[in-house]
């Protein structure tokens, strides 16, 4: 699909009232989407440590600072900017708000994903070069 056309299908979806869009040409497809997701898995999250009162509440409880962040793509991932670099980010690392953490390759494109929090890197849930779903999670962060 011809990226002018991609931006379009953008351009459209932010000019509306609509969170998602989806077009297929041919074998092609391209799906947008504007939702952020990890309000949901925080939620998710929140309310299985509240309703869970078992000896685990502890456990759960410490789910409640984690946010995750989630590919925005389905694509591979890359934690390096090039293969002879550092990584983005390490697990023990703090991360600010629009940091650079990772890249997903998607249809030739490198699309650095930036973190939406501030926190400690906690976890690196996927290995460099794997491929990836959409809204799978990356990485897990601490809210400090």
């Amino acid at each position: 699909m011809d990226l002018r056309k991609i931006k379009k299908l953008i351009e459209m979806l932010q000019e509306s009232d609509l969170n998602e869009i989806e077009v297929k040409e041919g074998e092609e497809s391209v799906r947008i989407n504007r939702k952020k997701e990890k309000h949901i898995v925080q939620s998710v999250a929140r309310q299985s440590s509240k309703a869970t009162k078992s000896e685990d509440d502890i456990e759960a409880d410490d789910f409640t600072n984690l946010d995750v962040i989630t590919s925005p793509m389905v694509g591979t991932f890359y934690r390096k900017p090039a293969p002879d670099k550092e990584p983005f980010v390490l697990v023990g690392q703090e991360v600010k708000k629009g940091d650079t953490v990772c890249i997903i390759e998607a249809m030739k494109m490198m699309n650095q994903v930036k973190s939406e929090f501030d926190g400690t890197v906690v976890s690196v849930d996927i290995e460099d070069g794997e491929p990836v779903e959409f809204n799978q999670t990356l990485i897990s962060i601490e809210r400090n």
